[in-house]
């Protein structure tokens, strides 16, 4: 069986928390795109982990997590988590954990030119993490990059980082007026931060091939979620990677594959982390009482998120293009303080009323149209099963699912690893 865990919305939609959660019927676990640009947040017995590269299978050590091929890698960044998850008695070996050779190693002058744009874009910024994934991304594209399995091979990775650093270089100091990188401080963060994780480095693909072929049990882990998709998202403001469900078994290394289930996780409202239109967007006080009670600030940067209630449209349309089978809804406790809940049930556009997700200038134009349900006002947090949940709250998942055109079958009511509902349940 091969399940892909995918977002629906902007991102932190706790896709973290559902992959912790189901991965205890899985063999293995696979993140497939993206690198440390954004942050799973896993509670469990252990305490609470942040997670960045690391699939959230690294917590269960019956798993085995695999970094795909469409992973982009920043070693040093990965070496700190792996130290981490040891330091608080997480075991990480090359026994539960495999690398992908073709995956792409983010090295720091991906970082520096990621935050010189920033920079010079000012205002007009697109509200990247600095994490160099645009530029990491471009160059892999271009053919410039060094993959993990580069590392391998001491002479020939020097004289390539000798000639992408020359190009480099000639962006950094001709376009930044900044000083150049030097190939041998390259080579040292290279080996430095490399030679830990050789051991873990393998042909994924083939590892991944050789289960699937066993009838083992494999699940897709994306970060952020359809709405940052590169092809498919609010473009320009997207991540570089594609997010979709689609692009799994490619980004892991078995593109021959096809998926056999796809579960689209969205929150009970809505959050976005940085910059482009997010037409359902809450101000003011409304907008603090909401993200305090949510603890809505981004895993990977600290960053107040931006919030508002539940898009219908942005969330009908993430539901299409991740092709869900079936939906986890996270989050829904945080709203039990709220006597009425607002939703999106619809766009203005020119005068318009738009039930059809849009793009481009059209999007940045949009207004929401607001309804408002009912709250539960009481605590969900104990609730096990569907019947214990009051008639507003299993009124208001009836209802979004009904919206977004496809069945709710989990609802999470609190950030523990047993704090959800399985709505196949009584």
């Amino acid at each position: 069986m091969l399940t892909a865990i995918v977002g629906v919305n902007w991102g932190d939609e706790g896709k973290g928390r559902m992959v912790d959660l189901l991965s205890a019927s899985q063999d293995i676990v696979v993140r497939y795109q993206g690198g440390n640009n954004a942050g799973h947040t896993v509670v469990n017995h252990l305490g609470e982990f942040i997670l960045n590269l690391l699939p959230s299978g690294i917590l269960r050590p019956e798993v085995t997590c695999v970094m795909g091929s469409g992973m982009v890698i920043d070693l040093e960044h990965l070496c700190g988590e792996i130290a981490r998850l040891r330091d608080k008695g997480v075991r990480v070996s090359p026994a539960n954990l495999k690398i992908s050779d073709k995956a792409v190693v983010c090295l720091p002058y991906h970082v520096r030119q990621d935050c010189l744009e920033e920079q010079r874009l000012g205002d007009a910024k697109y509200g990247s993490t600095r994490r160099g994934i645009a530029y990491v991304y471009g160059d892999k594209y271009m053919k410039k990059a060094i993959r993990m399995g580069d590392l391998f091979d001491t002479e020939a990775l020097r004289e390539e980082v000798s000639r992408i650093v020359e190009w480099k270089n000639l962006t950094l100091e001709g376009v930044y007026r900044e000083a150049p990188e030097e190939p041998a401080q390259i080579m040292d963060w290279l080996e430095r931060y490399g030679e830990p994780l050789k051991p873990y480095v393998c042909d994924a693909g083939l590892f991944l091939e050789r289960a699937a072929q066993e009838g083992k049990n494999i699940m897709f882990e994306a970060q952020l979620g359809a709405l940052r998709d590169i092809d498919f998202g609010i473009y320009p403001y997207t991540s570089s990677s594609s997010t979709i469900a689609a692009y799994a078994p490619i980004g892991a290394g078995i593109p021959g594959r096809k998926l056999d289930r796809t579960i689209g996780i969205m929150k009970a409202y809505s959050s976005c982390v940085g910059e482009g239109p997010f037409t359902c967007e809450l101000f003011g006080d409304e907008a603090n009482a909401l993200r305090q009670a949510g603890n809505e600030f981004g895993a990977a940067t600290g960053r107040p998120r931006r919030v508002g209630p539940f898009d219908v449209v942005a969330s009908r349309y993430g539901v299409r293009v991740q092709g869900a089978n079936e939906l986890a809804l996270t989050k829904l406790d945080i709203l039990s303080g709220f006597s009425k809940i607002p939703v999106c049930v619809a766009y203005e556009i020119d005068g318009e009323r738009v039930r059809d997700f849009p793009s481009g200038p059209r999007l940045n134009r949009a207004k929401p149209v607001v309804e408002y349900l009912p709250g539960w006002n009481c605590d969900i947090s104990s609730c096990r099963r569907q019947i214990d949940l009051p008639k507003e709250a299993l009124d208001y998942i009836r209802y979004l699912e009904q919206a977004v055109e496809c069945p709710v079958r989990y609802v999470s009511v609190g950030p523990g690893r047993e704090a959800y509902i399985d709505m196949e349940g009584i």
